[in-house]
Formats: C-alpha cells, structure tokens, sequence
C-alpha cells in the first residue's frame, strides 16, 4: 500500500504576532462597525498566537492592484515551493539518504491563493532538477479541503503505480488576497485566522525504495470525498476586478456540527472501522470554534486534537497547508504500529475530504 514517506514545511519569512495584527486591523476598520471592539475579540478568542506571512505588514498598508499582488504570489510560491521541496527531499529527520528530484514520478501541486499558467508546478520544475517526464497534475479551487484532497489523489495514483514516488505540494498565500477596502464581517474574521504556508510531502508506492529513518509510516487504507449539494456560498471566493474577496459563512460551526458525524460515520463503516477505533485526529484547523465543533460531533477528547490546535496556534489557519503542518508533527510522534487515524479537511464546495490510515513498521 502506498504510504507517506517525508513532509518538509516552509513557513514564510515575515512573522506577526496577533496583536500586532489586531491593532493593524483596529486602524483600518476603525469607523466601519459601532461594535467594533467587541469584534475584535476574535482576535483573542480564537487563540492563535502567530501567524507567517510573505509580506511584513507595512505592505498591506498600501495599496496594491490584483496584478500586482498576483505576481507576488507567483514569485513568493515559487521561492517558498523550492525551499518545501528541498526540506521534504532531503530531510534527515525522515529520510536515511535524500531522494533525487529525478526520481520523483508525479508532481500534484495545490493551492486556491493566486492564479499562474504554466502553473506553479511548471515554475518550479524549471528551478529544480525534476525529470522533464515528471507528470503534473495542479489542482485549484478546494482551498482548506485541497491538502486533503491532493493526498487523497497521491496515494490513488500510487495504487496504480506501486514502484513510483510522488509529491504533494502545497501552498497558500492567503494574505496577499487581503482586500484594504472590504469592511465585511467576513474579511474582518478572516484578518484573524488566515495566514500563509507551504508544505510539501513526499508519497511512495508499496514497491517503491525509500530510505526511511523512522520505525513506522502511514499507510493508505482509504479515501472519501464528499460535497454538500447547494453549498456554494458557506465559503469560498468572490471573484471581482479588484481580486478574490473571501466568503465565510457565521453558520459554518453549525454545518460541521450537523453534517460531519453521519459522513465520517459511513466512511469509517464502509472499512469495517468506528469511531472507537480511531489513535489520532489528523484534523485540518479551520478555527477554534472548528476544532470544539469536531470534538463535540465525533466524540473526541482534547488529547486527540491537541496537534491540530498545537498549529493553530502557532501558525494559523494556512488554507490546504495546514493539514500537513499537522501531519509533519504526527510523523515524528507516532512510534507505534498498528494504529488507525483519522485525516480530514473541509472546504468549499461545502466539501469533505476524509482519508484512513495506519501506521505499519518499515520493512
């Protein structure tokens, strides 16, 4: 079965902490909402600590056209892909001996933060000494489900091609989307949660050669995909002349609550599973308010997501680079084979993406 072999994450270079950011957004919306200090609770209340970002603040406090700020994220994605590549490649926390760009079969590149044909994949591909023959596969649009999702689409390939070794990257630069003139509710949650990321993991097929240094990998035992009909404005992009402009629904904790417990219920029964069953919640951190709704719905303890609320609070929510923030923790935690978790992600569409695995010794 294919299994994961190696992450390797590259935060971006600009830190803020967030009340830094929360007297940066005081400024700027001040004005905007009679109850405006009682909003910015959001700041403290989701306990983020954190947050990355490509640009310092002083750059946000000008104006920048949609091109321009197109062209940053293609230029930071870029930097930061090749930096997540190399970390993932040649990491000696999980690889005995680093593996040749070359011999990297599939490349799956995701992100929902900016816009590029050749996609940023083809960019990359260019810097770095990838085989010329290294499929592409971008995909766009699944924001916070896509980490999920182009894992999920890494190990079906792998299942097809057992000798092959591919790599699931993603970024998101979720900060150069900032509109100045949005005085929203929706944007003003969102300058408290949202921050960038790259990460980049590395996937092998069952036949394929990997130096590994650790006792136990992850394993693949099963995806599921899963899109609430008639869900397209719970979150999302707006896409106007000045740029992408966020979607954020206020009701989307009670979605999760409602929806999610059913959906993971007849996926893990589908393999023969139940919640019981689960060692670990590999979550995607969409929010505090997220993490609480999930242990609530599924029934699971503070010790079970605590990895997941370890990121946020020290990253943020970095979009579909969060979920492999997480997995990176798992994979130099996890010690012991046999157990079965759980990974899942949520995102536009309304959308779930929900995987299986089980850590196995390396053979």
């Amino acid at each position: 079965m294919s299994k994961i072999v190696s992450v390797g994450i590259c935060p971006p270079p600009h830190v803020c902490t967030q009340q830094s950011i929360e007297r940066f957004v005081s400024h700027l919306f001040e004005g905007s909402f009679k109850d405006l200090n009682r909003l910015l609770n959001v700041f403290t209340n989701g306990q983020i600590e954190k947050r990355h970002f490509a640009k310092g603040l002083e750059w946000f406090q000008e104006e920048h056209s949609f091109e321009e700020r197109n062209a940053t994220y293609i230029d930071c994605a870029v930097s930061l892909g090749i930096e997540a590549i190399q970390n993932c490649l040649q990491s000696e926390r999980f690889l005995k001996e680093a593996v040749p760009m070359k011999e990297i079969n599939a490349f799956f590149f995701v992100s929902s933060t900016g816009f590029a044909t050749p996609t940023i994949d083809a960019k990359i591909m260019n810097a770095l000494p990838f085989s010329s023959h290294t499929k592409r596969i971008p995909i766009w649009g699944l924001g916070c489900a896509g980490g999920a999702a182009g894992l999920s689409r890494a190990f079906e390939y792998c299942q097809a091609f057992p000798k092959e070794k591919v790599i699931v990257l993603a970024v998101e630069l979720c900060s150069l989307t900032f509109q100045r003139n949005d005085r929203s509710k929706s944007n003003l949650i969102g300058t408290s949660l949202f921050a960038d990321g790259v990460a980049c993991v590395l996937i092998a097929g069952d036949e394929a050669s990997i130096p590994s240094s650790l006792s136990v990998l992850p394993v693949f035992r099963g995806s599921q995909s899963t899109l609430m009909k008639e869900s397209e404005k719970v979150m999302g992009w707006d896409i106007r002349n000045n740029g992408l402009n966020v979607i954020f629904s206020k009701d989307i904790p009670t979605i999760i609550r409602n929806w999610l417990r059913p959906n993971v219920i007849h996926f893990l029964r589908e393999k023969g599973i139940e919640l019981s069953d689960i060692s670990h919640f590999i979550a995607h951190p969409g929010g505090k308010k997220v993490l609480d709704v999930y242990e609530e719905s599924l029934e699971m303890n503070k010790e079970q997501t605590r990895i997941s609320f370890d990121v946020l609070k020290e990253y943020g929510n970095m979009s579909s680079a969060t979920l492999l923030y997480v997995l990176e923790k798992y994979l130099l935690q996890v010690n012991k084979p046999g157990q079965t978790d759980l990974l899942a992600a949520l995102g536009p569409g309304f959308s779930s993406e929900l995987l299986l695995v089980e850590w196995e010794e390396v053979g």
